[in-house]
């Protein structure tokens, strides 16, 4: 089960880079003409938002850290909540959408302290 899980990272950031990549499409080429300049920027932001996480995510697989679930389940959770609600306002979704998107983004910018001060920890560790 240990190997399954340290495997999250990677799976989840290929996952999301997959979907960020046909949302991207998706928004370039299905939605240009159906959406208001606002809306596409929600969309947009998303997009950006998603790939960078999920490229970061793969990165994080990839390095093996120690302790790094914690993080990577805060990034993923961030990513999908901030990322999904601009992708669900940008398609009419109600606006109070908008009032979670900074949830997603507090759970994104957790995970990064989350991992900072478990490299900080490691480091000392190994000192």
């Amino acid at each position: 089960m240990h190997n399954d899980l340290s495997r999250f990272p990677l799976i989840a950031g290929s996952l999301l880079a997959a979907l960020g990549v046909a949302f991207g499409a998706f928004g370039a080429h299905g939605l240009r003409s159906l959406l208001d300049a606002n809306a596409l920027g929600w969309w947009q932001t998303a997009v950006e938002y998603q790939m960078w996480h999920a490229i970061s995510l793969i990165a994080l697989g990839a390095a093996r850290l120690p302790r790094s679930l914690l993080p990577a389940l805060l990034l993923t959770a961030g990513t999908v909540i901030f990322a999904g609600t601009l992708y669900l306002m940008a398609l009419g979704g109600p606006r109070w959408l908008g009032a979670v998107t900074p949830i997603g983004g507090s759970l994104m910018i957790l995970g990064w302290v989350v991992l900072a001060w478990q490299a900080l920890r490691t480091g000392k560790q190994r000192s």
